[in-house]
């Protein structure tokens, strides 16, 4: 219920008869002396701090003893009176101190003659004075006197305002509180019991629990044994039903507790889910439950107090407790809506429903909802070791052998030592006979990789672009897309075996080919048509032949610049833009109006990001859950053509799928021709054997151990990485949405 306060503190996060306690933490107190000039008292005084610990400060007007407090806010103040004319500096210390928290203030006088009536001390105490002390400069009754006040008004006067730190909480939080007696006699309740409740404070404040109307829903034994448990010093927990004034009767999980060394009873109600904390404090003498530590000078901190649940928190207390902090909330993500529906759907479950639903709200809050947990890494080292490789930015660990891939050097070449592709009619006739291929799911990439002598993307590119319209859409010239083409194919490195221009024309091919389904055409328009093209054609330009994880461990400029996030595909988009927009013979966006271009650009961006492997399970899951699930549904109730339509066509939906498309593409090598799967599993391993070797070579974390070249079995990698990423992937692409084909390995 009240778990933490910072200092002073109120802790009943151990609600039992030898726990609970009003724990404050004091440091040590600090002293103001007010004296004109020093003298003998004043150095009493002084010396009596100093052997007691306590800090002591010095004012020699009211002035400066006034700033002195204000900066300092002792604990005692002690002003000398035995001269003229105090009254100045009386009337400006507790003009202060009215206003502060807590004070104490001591003024001494000398002493009378033996003659004299002693004066009556009732005027010092109405102007607001706490003490008198007759003038001694002894050091030992100087001592004695300050430890007195420190531990009996100083210590009294903190308590208090611990409780008053308490109670502005309890009028603050979000649950109800109902404080009553030990005889049961109510003396506190908070806005949020009256709201609850239906009652005025008014109303129930100085009544007996008794003569509340009591629910007829309530056993008859419950209070007998609710009074048992509280005289055993026991904590009671159950259901207990209690009646508003409009007569309804409310369902409440109850927890009575006793509470040592007070004489009240704490009753916390959770509003929101009608759940019902009792605390019953009762006198047991023997128990000291006031500890005495550091604390701060500033005022009492009571923010933490409203919602925060205890150290051994059960069931009810740690969900209505976290219900109270989502109500608080002024902004409302979706995800808190979620839980704030499931928290209201605890409210009338059965204890095991609301135990589910508790584990479901334990799930929602953690921040890797989308990736499934992996077996232990003896069980499946391929399948870990490719996992952890894809799937994670590496171990953040920097070496001092940083590694800079050295760029293609094309990229600083000038336009025209680039030679243009010929335009597609005049393709020569060896790779147009390929090209007519195109269209089928079996076409050969390898064959066209040859036949271009590894310039694929920039032929097989012109066909596609020009099947798609797609320079009548941004208003270019072919010209200006085959020199365009030209560039991004000469900033892939013909030295990779597997992240080449030849993977992304095959991407480009994966792309064209599921544009062409009749479920993805009624679903996306010609920009995104567009955009899906392009992102295939960038998608992996100059990457280095490594993977994330190694950028991050060498500390690559590339993983500094990105900061560890989306190194290489950040990458990707950025070059793309840069190369493209930097020459005008190349630059096919120049003739686009600028609100097309930004949303052009933002589809394409996002696209490439997607095909980062760190959220590749968000991805699908979010497809499944947004488009394959609801469209099942409405197959299985109806034949609602126009129902399936709305929900793909949707601006959400539509981003699902263009990011699903291009992540199906980017992977479909296990999905083509046997034979293709097996040249592009060899590919793709030759490039982490490299990896693998660079690593040991620069002493850098291995991140993948499993794709040692003396070792590694790729078959047993490709079946893991088919298992793991592939199958659930394109059973929920291809089963419900294009109807293309299965892996073949």
């Amino acid at each position: 219920w009240v778990k933490s306060l910072c200092p002073p503190t109120v802790d009943l996060s151990h609600a039992s008869t030898n726990s609970t306690s009003l724990s404050l933490r004091l440091c040590l107190a600090q002293v103001l002396l007010v004296f004109a000039k020093a003298d003998s008292q004043s150095d009493a005084f002084w010396w009596a701090c100093e052997r007691a610990g306590f800090r002591c400060n010095i004012a020699r007007t009211p002035e400066s003893a006034v700033e002195c407090f204000l900066d300092k806010h002792h604990e005692i103040v002690i002003i000398d009176g035995r001269h003229s004319q105090p009254q100045r500096t009386l009337l400006s210390i507790i003009h202060v101190l009215q206003t502060s928290f807590m004070f104490l203030l001591l003024i001494f006088l000398s002493r009378s003659p033996s003659d004299q009536e002693e004066p009556s001390v009732l005027p010092l105490l109405s102007a607001g004075l706490s003490r008198r002390y007759l003038e001694n400069s002894s050091v030992s009754t100087c001592y004695n006197e300050l430890i007195q006040i420190e531990h009996g008004e100083v210590r009294a006067q903190f308590k208090l305002r611990a409780c008053n730190s308490v109670f502005t909480a309890l009028e603050q939080c979000q649950e109800a509180v109902e404080i009553s007696s030990e005889d049961h006699v109510i003396q506190y309740v908070n806005p949020a019991f009256e709201k609850m409740m239906g009652y005025h404070r008014g109303e129930l404040i100085g009544k007996e629990l008794t003569e509340l109307p009591k629910s007829d829903k309530n056993s008859a034994d419950v209070l007998d044994t609710i009074n048992t448990c509280i005289k055993k010093g026991k904590d009671w927990q159950g259901i207990y039903f209690s009646r508003r004034k409009s007569g309804d009767s409310i369902q409440q999980y109850v927890r009575i507790t006793p509470v040592i060394e007070m004489m009240n009873a704490v009753m916390s109600v959770c509003a929101c889910a009608h759940s019902l904390h009792s605390f019953l404090f009762c006198p047991y003498p023997e128990c000291n439950s006031l500890r005495h530590k550091d604390r701060r000078k500033e005022s009492v901190d009571t923010r933490s107090i409203s919602s925060h649940s205890s150290d051994a928190p059960s069931l009810q207390n740690r969900r209505y407790s976290s219900m109270a902090r989502i109500h608080s909330m002024t902004i409302e993500a979706p995800i808190t809506k979620v839980i704030n529906i499931i928290n209201a759907a605890q409210e009338s479950s059965p204890v095991t429903v609301a135990e589910a639903l508790d584990r479901v709200l334990e799930i929602l809050r953690t921040t890797e909802l989308y990736s499934p947990q992996l077996a232990s890494k003896e069980d499946d080292p391929h399948t870990n070791d490719l996992v952890g490789g894809l799937m994670s930015d590496g171990l953040r660990r920097l070496s001092g052998n940083e590694y800079v891939f050295s760029k293609s050097a094309l990229h600083n070449m000038s336009q025209s030592q680039l030679a243009v592709p010929v335009p597609v009619n005049d393709i020569p006739s060896s790779i147009a006979e390929l090209l007519n291929e195109e269209e089928c799911w079996e076409f050969n990439i390898l064959e066209l990789e040859a036949a271009t002598h590894k310039r694929p993307l920039s032929y097989l590119g012109l066909k596609i672009f020009s099947a798609f319209g797609v320079c009548e859409f941004l208003n270019c010239t072919e010209a200006t897309l085959r020199s365009w083409l030209q560039v991004i194919e000469a900033n892939y490195h013909a030295s990779n075996s597997y992240h080449n221009s030849t993977h992304a024309a095959d991407v480009l091919h994966a792309t064209a080919y599921f544009l062409r389904k009749d479920r993805v055409k009624g679903s996306l328009d010609q920009l995104d048509e567009v955009a899906a093209l392009l992102a295939a054609t960038v998608h992996d330009v100059d990457h280095p032949g490594h993977t994330n994880s190694f950028l991050c461990n060498a500390g690559s400029d590339l993983a500094i610049l990105y900061n560890d996030t989306a190194v290489l595909e950040s990458h990707h988009a950025a070059l793309a833009f840069q190369l493209t927009v930097r020459d005008s013979k190349c630059n096919i966006f120049k003739n686009m109006e600028r609100t097309q271009f930004r949303t052009l650009r933002q589809a394409i961006i996002d696209m490439v990001l997607a095909t980062e492997m760190t959220r590749h399970f968000e991805h699908v899951n979010k497809f499944v859950n947004s488009i394959n699930k609801p469209m099942s549904a409405i197959e299985e109730t109806s034949s609602d053509c126009e129902g399936q339509a709305s929900i793909r066509n949707s601006p959400e939906n539509r981003l699902l799928i263009k990011r699903m498309l291009i992540k199906c593409a980017d992977v479909a090598n296990p999905c083509r021709p046997l034979e293709l799967c097996i040249e592009w599993a060899g590919r793709i391993s030759e490039e982490y054997f490299a990896q693998t070797d660079e690593e040991k070579r620069q002493g850098l974390p291995v991140v993948m151990p499993v794709f040692d070249r003396n070792t590694c079995s790729i078959p047993k990698s490709q079946i893991s990485f088919i298992d793991y990423f592939i199958t659930d992937m394109f059973d929920a692409w291809d089963g419900k949405y294009t109807h293309t084909h299965t892996c073949t390995a």
